[in-house]
């Protein structure tokens, strides 16, 4: 679970704890709440087509080694396919355990590259995060919004376009200091 689901399933437990959720709410009056489409806002501000920038050029140069990784392996396999039928059977064990191992290697190297751009990918979108939540919360309590939810499909099945604060975040965002 990342952490913007972790703090949407934490905000949405918050509801349920304050009130009994939407229904109690509605009832009372006083309650507003407002959501925001964090992933729809991280692809719209500034930083975040950067990062998403700087993610895909690391991406497609790590995609083309790997590519090219791929296809010597393939023409490795394809050699050996047709090698194997006159070789005896030391050299065939031999030319099988070195196309293994590169195959074991190339699986281990492409698990690793991906947990790679996973770091990366949270180390660039944290900052932005942490500044999201604090211009949500300003806005939350200039329009006096007692909750803010997380849009998305799993929590919020439908609201109001007036109660979504997503493009606000990232015109306030892009407006403010650069993370």
């Amino acid at each position: 679970m990342s952490k913007i689901q972790q703090w949407s399933f934490f905000t949405f437990l918050t509801v349920l704890a304050y009130g009994g959720g939407a229904l109690s709410f509605a009832s009372e009056g006083t309650q507003r709440v407002a959501v925001v489409d964090m992933q729809k806002a991280l692809q719209l501000v500034e930083a975040g087509k950067k990062a998403r920038s700087q993610l895909e050029h690391e991406f497609n140069a790590k995609k083309v080694e790997f590519q090219k990784e791929e296809a010597a392996i393939k023409k490795m396999n394809e050699d050996f396919q047709k090698q194997s039928l006159v070789m005896n059977d030391e050299a065939r064990i031999k030319k099988q355990g070195e196309l293994q191992n590169r195959i074991l290697k190339f699986q281990q190297a492409t698990q690793q590259s991906q947990e790679e751009i996973q770091v990366k990918e949270r180390s660039l979108t944290q900052p932005i995060v942490v500044k999201m939540r604090a211009i949500i919360s300003d806005l939350a309590k200039k329009k006096n919004y007692s909750i803010v939810l997380e849009k998305n499909e799993n929590f919020v099945l439908h609201s109001e376009d007036k109660d979504d604060l997503t493009s606000e975040v990232v015109s306030t965002f892009d407006k403010g200091s650069k993370v």
